[in-house]
């Protein structure tokens, strides 16, 4: 028998020691909220689904789940698939801005080299 391999584990700070972006993960995941019950809402049972696990990653994911969640809120906003065609503009573009200060403050984090 053998055992599952576990999955690689993080090395680096906790969140709590890195407020900036702390903030800008609650900040995406009440975004990422709001859109949900908006797409609930209006019956988009699909983009419901596709945004339903990011909450919990923006809120409690380390670094790195953080980023991956990021990058699956910002793929929602596709060129030819889009959550702005069918969740009003200020549900669409608060989540938007929030992934986006996200990511900016994670890349901010990533050049500043630090890995304590």
């Amino acid at each position: 028998m053998s055992a599952e391999p576990s999955p690689p584990r993080w090395i680096g700070p906790a969140r709590h020691e890195l407020p900036l972006i702390d903030e800008r993960g609650l900040a995406a995941a009440r975004a990422t909220e709001v859109a949900i019950a908006a797409a609930i809402e209006r019956g988009q049972e699909r983009w419901a689904t596709f945004l339903a696990s990011l909450p919990d990653r923006f809120r409690d994911g380390d670094l790195r789940d953080m980023r991956a969640a990021g990058m699956r809120g910002r793929a929602a906003f596709g060129p030819k698939d889009s959550i702005r065609d069918v969740l009003p503009a200020e549900v669409t573009e608060a989540l938007l801005e929030a992934v986006d200060r996200l990511l900016r403050e994670l890349n901010r984090f990533d050049r500043s080299g630090r890995r304590e």
